[in-house]
């Protein structure tokens, strides 16, 4: 008698979608990343068993709730020394951290840079929306210069984080920004960080519509995004506009706006390239800062920063093995023991 095998049914954003309440205020960004996560999900063939999403304290961090898969709301600001504890025990685990500008940049600042450097194989999703919106609108690391909230009654002091400079400064070796209101970008950008062998750096502009209403609003409207928007793809100049008739050029290391037309070409621009370490630092200085130099250049978005480097998690595996292949598997109750125990007779 021949058995018949049943082939298990493919996955779909569905099979992701916990039976929680979503308790996300109306209009917020946070609704459109889940949706796309959920999507993505399916498509990286990896088993739901084998999915783990850690979460620090925000509205960001109710994410765990809401997907179908593992997942731990943990402590304020910890959650990527939480991940990187697991990943370092459970390497073929898929580990997300998901969190905010303040729970990341904060509080957690020193937890996120240190995740950067030691290259564990997790993807950190940062929510930035340039304010606390959990405690109800607090300015952030990431809140712009002069920010009138309830904490900065006359205007921020603060120079703010720039959370992609700082991410490269931290030797990430995967770089990105997208948004919440572009769909099909946030996926793609998702799925690479996802396909990533190392620490996965997302900054997601989320929009917090209770108390930060409108903040990349210049980059998400119809009217205004084409002209202030640069989507970085490999290989390709670096040309946007709602004609695609402007363009980047690089004039020694200052990046320039020109218009293209019959003096300047798109063999005459920047060609974007991944692993540029150099040039992607520069592509992060692309903000709006007072008087600044590169004040008017428009905002990117996509992958600034890819490279390949051994993972923490592989380097640990690694030392493990050749110790115990020199010294043998040894003995944890001697060693708790060492040399300073005696008994009592």
């Amino acid at each position: 008698m021949t058995e018949t095998l049943i082939q298990p049914k493919p996955l779909t954003a569905k099979d992701f979608s916990s039976d929680q309440e979503i308790r996300w205020c109306q209009g917020c960004g946070d609704y459109s990343i889940l949706a796309q996560v959920q999507k993505v999900m399916p498509t990286l063939g990896i088993p739901k068993e084998n999915i783990v999403i850690v979460s620090g304290i925000g509205c960001s961090s109710r994410f765990p709730y809401y997907m179908n898969v593992y997942g731990m709301h943990s402590i304020h600001g910890r959650a990527s020394a939480i991940a990187s504890g697991l990943k370092a025990s459970r390497p073929e685990l898929s580990v997300w951290v998901v969190s905010g500008d303040g729970d990341s940049l904060s509080i957690g600042g020193n937890h996120t840079i240190h995740l950067l450097r030691r290259n564990f194989d997790i993807n950190l999703l940062l929510f930035n929306n340039q304010i606390y919106g959990l405690t109800k609108g607090q300015y952030s690391p990431t809140s712009e210069f002069n920010k009138v909230t309830k904490s900065t009654p006359y205007g921020s002091l603060d120079h703010p984080f720039n959370p992609a400079a700082l991410a490269l400064g931290a030797e990430a070796s995967f770089v990105c920004r997208t948004m919440d209101r572009d769909p099909k970008h946030l996926q793609q950008t998702i799925f690479r960080a996802a396909k990533h062998k190392g620490t996965s750096f997302v900054e997601i502009y989320q929009n917090c519509n209770i108390f930060n209403d409108g903040a990349f609003e210049i980059y998400t409207e119809k009217s205004s995004k084409a002209d202030e928007c640069l989507f970085l793809e490999q290989g390709k100049p670096l040309i946007y506009g709602a004609q695609n008739n402007k363009g980047i050029r690089l004039n020694g290391l200052k990046p320039e706006v020109v218009n293209l037309d019959s003096h300047v070409s798109a063999e005459d621009l920047w060609i974007h390239d991944e692993m540029d370490f150099y040039k992607a630092q520069i592509l992060t200085r692309f903000f709006d800062q007072p008087n600044s130099e590169h004040s008017n250049l428009p905002r990117p978005f996509g992958v600034f920063y890819e490279h390949q480097r051994p993972t923490y998690e592989e380097l640990l595996v690694q030392q493990v093995n050749q110790v115990i292949s020199k010294k043998g598997t040894g003995d944890l109750d001697k060693l708790l023991r060492g040399s300073e125990v005696w008994s009592i007779e």
